[in-house]
C-alpha cells in the first residue's frame, strides 16, 4: 500500500530548504539593520535624496559591469561595480556645487535622474542579464548568493565596528558642526568617513538585494524611529530594529504570498512608518504634555 503523501505548510518548507532560503534572509536582516543604523544620519543630515542618487548609481554600476563583460570581454565583479559607482557618487556629492554655480539640490537631481536613466540604457543593451537588471533595481531573492552574504556580512560588521566606535565623534560633527570644529574635532575626515561608510553599504546591499529595498532600508527605517521621538540612543537602536523587520518580514512576507521581495520589503519599511505613527499619537493621547 502507497504511503500517502503528507504535504508541508509554508513554515516547514521554507525550514526544509533553508539551503537555498537562509543566504537571502541573513542577507536581508544584516543590510537592512547597518542600513537602518546609517539611516538615523542620512534622514537627521536631510540627505534622503542623496541616499536615492547613491542607490541608482548603485544599480549602474551594476549595468556596467555586465555590459563590460558582455560587449567589451572585461571581467567586472557586478559587486564590484555597483561599490564602486555608489563611493564615486557620494564622493561628488561632497564636491561644493556652488563653484559650479548649482545648489546642492540641482546636483542631487541630476545625480538621482542621469543614473536611473543611465542603468535603464544600458540594461537595455545587455539582454541577456536582463533579469538580473530587473533584480538589482527592485529586488530579488534569486542574486543572493554565499559570496554576496559574506560580502555584506563583512563590510556590515566593519561599518557598524566603525560607527559604534566613533559613535559621539560621528554624532557631533553631524548635529553640531561649529561646536565640533571648535573642539578640535577633524571634521572633514569624519565627514568623509560617514559619507564613504554610507555609499559602500549601499553599494554591496543594493547588488545583493536591489536598489528599491536598500533605499527603503536606508531613509524609511529611520523616519519610523524618529516619528516615536525617542532619545538619539534608542532612536539609533529602533531605526537598526525597523531595518532588520522591514528586510526579514518583507522577504518572509513576499514567501509566504508569492509577491516581489523588495517590494515586499519596501512596503513594510513604509508600513512600519505608519504604525510608529500610531503609537505617537496614542503615546500623545496619554500624555499630551509628552
Amino acid at each position: 500500500m502507497d504511503t500517502p503523501m503528507v504535504e508541508l505548510s509554508k513554515w516547514e518548507q521554507l525550514l526544509a530548504s533553508w539551503d537555498l532560503f537562509g543566504d537571502p534572509i541573513l542577507c536581508a536582516l544584516i543590510a537592512g539593520g547597518v542600513l537602518g543604523f546609517l539611516s538615523v544620519y542620512v534622514v537627521l543630515r536631510r540627505m534622503v535624496f542623496v541616499s536615492a542618487a547613491v542607490t541608482h548609481s548603485a544599480g549602474l554600476g551594476v549595468a556596467l559591469a555586465f555590459f563590460a563583460q558582455i560587449h567589451l570581454g572585461l571581467r567586472v565583479d557586478p559587486m564590484v561595480g555597483a561599490t564602486g559607482l555608489s563611493v564615486i557618487a557620494t564622493l561628488l556629492l561632497m564636491l561644493d556645487p556652488a563653484r559650479l554655480k548649482l545648489t546642492r539640490e540641482s546636483m542631487l537631481g541630476l545625480a538621482f535622474a542621469f543614473a536611473g536613466g543611465a542603468a535603464v540604457l544600458v540594461g537595455d543593451r545587455i539582454a541577456q542579464e536582463a533579469h538580473d537588471i530587473q533584480g538589482i533595481l527592485f529586488g530579488t531573492a534569486v542574486l543572493v548568493t554565499p559570496e554576496n552574504l559574506y560580502t555584506v556580512a563583512g563590510v556590515g560588521g566593519a561599518i557598524l565596528f566603525l560607527q559604534i566606535w566613533w559613535y559621539r565623534g560621528f554624532t557631533f560633527v553631524s548635529f553640531d558642526r561649529i561646536g565640533a570644529t571648535v573642539q578640535g574635532l577633524p571634521v572633514r575626515m569624519l565627514d568623509a568617513t560617514l559619507m564613504i561608510s554610507i555609499g559602500v553599504m549601499v553599494g554591496v546591499s543594493a547588488r545583493a538585494l536591489g536598489s528599491l529595498p536598500v533605499f527603503a532600508f536606508s531613509t524609511l527605517s529611520a523616519i519610523a524611529a524618529l516619528v516615536l521621538d525617542f532619545r538619539l540612543q534608542w532612536t539609533f537602536l529602533l531605526a537598526t530594529l525597523a531595518g532588520c523587520i522591514s528586510g526579514v518580514g518583507g522577504y518572509l512576507f513576499a514567501y509566504f504570498y508569492d509577491f516581489p521581495v523588495g517590494g515586499s520589503q519596501t512596503v513594510l519599511a513604509s508600513v512600519l512608518v505608519l504604525i510608529a505613527a500610531l503609537i505617537r499619537a496614542f503615546l500623545d493621547l496619554l500624555d499630551p504634555t509628552r
